[in-house]
């Protein structure tokens, strides 16, 4: 037993100090809504601006947490030619975990929290004479919340900064409209996809 615990404690790699990091994202979000009833959505789903602070602790060899705050545009687009955009605030909070130290492929995984901050009409094409059920319902959750994963790339330089490409998907664990037995919708909750890159400063930690 003792000799168990020995080997998994020099398995484990600690930094001192902490691998210390901030920095800034921006990218495009692609989004759709999930729909019960379902609504005929466009092949392409809606498209906006993501973009936000990010702050990464990393206290040993491939692991770390990351906590961001975003402004990001969600939505959807129907194949009716309406669009509707969304706009929120939000923050995820993620397990990060990576591989390499020049050139690192990381991935990361965690819940994410949004709240609505404003929504607005894109284009309403439609040439029905009777709106549809989701076209005329203001969202009636302002808090969001689900699962984001994502897949990506770090370059490490010794002056320049670390610098990230990364590709992520998110599923809402939460409804956008009212879901009682005596709604029109059971369910109504967000797809993203989103690729997005980011600049960011090392702050403390071997470099």
């Amino acid at each position: 037993m003792l000799l168990s615990a020995h080997t998994l404690t020099a398995q484990t790699v600690l930094f001192d100090p902490a691998e210390i990091y901030i920095g800034t994202t921006h990218g495009i979000n692609s989004s759709m809504v999930m729909f019960n009833p379902s609504v005929e959505q466009t092949t392409s789903p809606l498209s906006g601006y993501t973009g936000g602070i990010t702050f990464r602790y990393i206290t040993e060899k491939h692991v770390g947490l990351q906590a961001e705050i975003n402004y990001v545009q969600r939505g959807w687009s129907e194949k009716s030619g309406y669009k509707r955009q969304t706009n929120y605030i939000e923050l995820p909070f993620l397990t990060h975990i990576y591989l390499g130290n020049t050139h690192r492929v990381i991935f990361n995984l965690g819940p994410k929290f949004g709240y609505l901050l404003n929504e607005s009409v894109l284009a309403n094409d439609s040439t029905s004479n009777a709106p549809a059920e989701e076209q005329i319902q203001k969202i009636h959750f302002p808090f969001d919340y689900g699962i984001t994963t994502g897949l990506g790339y770090n370059l490490h330089t010794k002056k320049a900064g670390v610098f990230e490409l990364e590709f992520r998907a998110y599923y809402g664990l939460s409804d956008i409209f009212a879901n009682t037995k005596s709604d029109y919708f059971s369910t109504s909750n967000y797809l993203n996809f989103t690729v997005k890159g980011g600049w960011y400063f090392q702050l403390t930690g071997k470099k």
